[in-house]
């Protein structure tokens, strides 16, 4: 455990892409065990001073969640369906390889085809051309994928690496600010602060076991939180 909390924070203080492959699948497993208790660690530890700053009088931001009626639905959001997509998106193509980084490219395209045809809202037509454009995409997104699965790391990628990865975390973090109310934004970034910390895990996991591992990380993680609010809902 000690072992990869030192490897986590060598690679903090220099992010660095592996020169090997992602390690074996039975080493990857090992690693998310002891990388989900320091990621809880650390949301406990950022939980104590949320919760002295709200000892001491200042109110902070609800998120989406507060008050939200937490059913299946909402857990198969937040444990399955938002880890893969934000794994997929945020630290999918931080392995370097050119098959990640144009197939993601190509999905991202679909996907804002897709996006596009669906707040058009002009009838059935375009949001079944919006369908098509999101599968069309995704298969020639896998397609690539495949087909590039065997080039080795883009020397400009390993280059600007430590960049990238700071700009994928960052990105991560502040995209959850979309879970607070618009005219609280400011009073908000702060509040995530953890989702930074949980990316800089992640972005590690990714690049030294794969991202089969970071997506299982994130589910734990967001895993972890649901518990943590249906056990609060429930003792209130």
């Amino acid at each position: 455990m000690r072992g990869e909390w030192r490897r986590f924070a060598a690679f903090l203080k220099r992010p660095t892409l592996p020169e090997r492959a992602p390690l074996p699948q039975a080493a990857g497993l090992r690693a998310v065990v002891w990388l989900v208790l320091l990621d809880l660690l650390v949301m406990a530890a950022l939980l104590g001073v949320a919760g002295a700053v709200m000892a001491a009088g200042v109110s902070l931001p609800e998120t989406a969640l507060a008050g939200m009626e937490i059913g299946t639905g909402i857990i198969l959001a937040v444990v399955v369906i938002a880890p893969l997509t934000e794994e997929i998106a945020f630290r999918g193509w931080l392995s370097g390889h050119p098959g990640h980084i144009f197939g993601l490219l190509a999905g991202a395209l679909a996907a804002m085809v897709a996006g596009l045809a669906a707040m058009a809202f002009f009838g059935a037509a375009l949001a079944t051309a919006g369908l098509v454009a999101l599968a069309a995409g995704t298969l020639v997104a896998l397609a690539i994928v495949y087909r590039l699965r065997h080039r080795n790391t883009i020397g400009w990628f390993r280059r600007l690496f430590p960049a990238l990865f700071w700009l994928s975390t960052l990105g991560f973090s502040l995209v959850h600010l979309t879970n607070f109310p618009a005219d609280q934004l400011a009073t908000a970034l702060p509040l995530v602060l953890p989702q930074f910390v949980t990316g800089t895990i992640l972005g590690y996991t990714r690049v030294h076991y794969g991202l089969w591992a970071s997506v299982l990380l994130h589910m734990l993680h967001n895993g972890a939180i649901i518990a943590l609010v249906l056990a609060a809902s429930s003792a209130a």
